[in-house]
């Protein structure tokens, strides 16, 4: 599934892994791998799921974050 949503992937010392952010989804939605590549597969899983769940409840998804946009809900 193709998605415009932003994923953010840093190294975490405290962790010793990359974590994953995903801004759209709220400050509490995470993920994280042990390599760049596999947080980035789980990132993509995490964000499949969302989008499902949502839409399989009737509720809305989040605006994409576009370069040099800010945060909306639609």
């Amino acid at each position: 599934m193709k998605s415009s949503y932003t994923i953010i992937i840093q190294w975490s010392e405290e962790d010793q892994c990359y974590v994953v952010s995903l801004p759209e989804w709220g400050e509490h939605c995470h993920t994280h791998g042990d390599s760049y590549e596999e947080a980035l597969k789980n990132a993509q899983e995490v964000l499949e799921l969302l989008i499902e769940s949502a839409l399989n409840n009737h509720e809305p998804l989040p605006k994409p974050q576009l370069f040099g946009k800010t945060l909306e809900r639609v």
